[in-house]
């Protein structure tokens, strides 16, 4: 049985927390964006005390953030977005941290945490370590 390489483990590793966060990102996000506001009161007791408007951006950004995490390396078109949605959604993490803690949701803030590293995680290793090339890249570029 032949090994696999560090780097192509690590390859398949950043795609593994790509898809894993994007399905998370993708279901929270259409959940804030197509859910009735009085249902999502009783899934998310602090959608109540926040303006509908502030809901649905949350749910955009986190839908459109998820997209952005697997559809511009999957498709190799303009991929630098990857690393740029990952980073984007860490954000979204650290303002998500500042608010939860500001209500003493303090349960909410490990959850928080560990979906702020995965971002990192992805941000840092599609960036520096395995950055995807888009579509047409030279092949003598990438040796």
């Amino acid at each position: 049985m032949k090994q696999q390489s560090p780097s192509r483990a690590f390859h398949i590793s950043l795609w593994v927390a790509q898809a894993l966060l994007a399905a998370l990102f993708l279901m929270a996000g259409a959940t804030k964006l197509l859910t009735p506001m009085e249902a999502l009161h009783n899934m998310m007791p602090w959608t109540a005390d926040t303006p509908e408007a502030l809901v649905r951006f949350i749910g955009t950004s986190e839908l459109l953030g998820g997209l952005g995490l697997v559809l511009p390396a999957l498709l190799r078109i303009k991929p630098a977005l990857t690393p740029t949605a990952a980073l984007a959604l860490a954000l979204v993490q650290v303002l998500a941290t500042f608010f939860h803690l500001s209500r003493g949701e303090n349960a909410l803030i490990g959850m928080n945490l560990v979906l702020f590293a995965i971002a990192l995680f992805i941000a840092w290793g599609r960036k520096n370590k395995i950055p995807i090339h888009a579509k047409g890249y030279p092949a003598s570029a990438l040796q």
